[in-house]
């Protein structure tokens, strides 16, 4: 659960949006956070067995996008595949694309077309459903092609919650957004009001140890902080 000043970074995306040049602060950390795990893959890996790790040369982010299905709001994943090469603008369409994409009760997962027996995942019973991801965790390769290998919630994109929540996940790596809140942080000798993100990150640690985990998060909050990949 860490906290990162993006005062920086938020006044420069609204310097570059433009009418034609389009990009949200989601794409953006979508984007650094895919190009801070292609640095550190280890974070992103798959473990299969109990000896063996795989890692995948690709960053397929699967991002959740909140949509209307027979009167009731229900969380569609979208996979955002290689987003460490896509543009901010890419991805900014893709998920503004998502969100207007008229939903039906064939889409499981946005932009890619269902088979029937995907289809049929959503009326099983429970037991049968936690017997589907204990198959599907055995094969990573499958696993990745249906999800990805990084979870991205943003709470932030519903509506406005202070403080961090943990969601939950199957992928290697997960990230859970909250909102962006003005708080008072000490900046030097002086306390100054900046814009505070709140983040939740869980990381499987059976694949990645406690050292290189931390040097991950640390990169992580410091290119978040300075706006990498803009």
């Amino acid at each position: 659960m860490i906290e990162i000043d993006v005062t920086e970074v938020r006044g420069k995306i609204k310097t570059l949006r433009t009418k034609t040049n389009r990009i949200s602060f989601t794409a953006w950390l979508i984007k650094a956070i895919s190009l801070t795990i292609k640095d550190h893959e280890l974070a992103a890996g798959y473990l299969k067995g109990k000896r063996k790790i795989l890692i995948f040369n690709d960053i397929n982010i699967s991002l959740a996008v909140e949509k209307n299905l027979n009167g009731q709001k229900v969380p569609i994943p979208l996979i955002i595949e290689k987003a460490n090469e896509k543009s901010i603008e890419v991805i900014t369409k893709q998920i503004s694309d998502a969100r207007e994409k008229e939903l039906t009760n064939k889409d499981i997962v946005l932009h890619n077309k269902a088979s029937q027996l995907e289809r049929i995942y959503y009326v099983l019973p429970g037991f049968a459903r936690r017997f589907f991801w204990m198959y599907l965790l055995k094969h990573p390769h499958l696993a990745f092609k249906k999800m990805g290998n990084v979870a991205f919630t943003s709470i932030g994109m519903i509506g406005n919650v202070s403080g961090w929540f943990i969601p939950i996940s199957v992928h290697p790596i997960c990230f859970g957004i909250s909102s962006i809140t003005k708080k008072p942080i000490v900046i030097g000798d002086k306390i100054e009001i900046r814009e505070i993100l709140n983040m939740t990150v869980l990381i499987d640690h059976d694949v990645i140890d406690g050292s290189p985990m931390a040097g991950f998060i640390r990169e992580l909050s410091v290119n978040i902080g300075k706006g990498y990949g803009l």
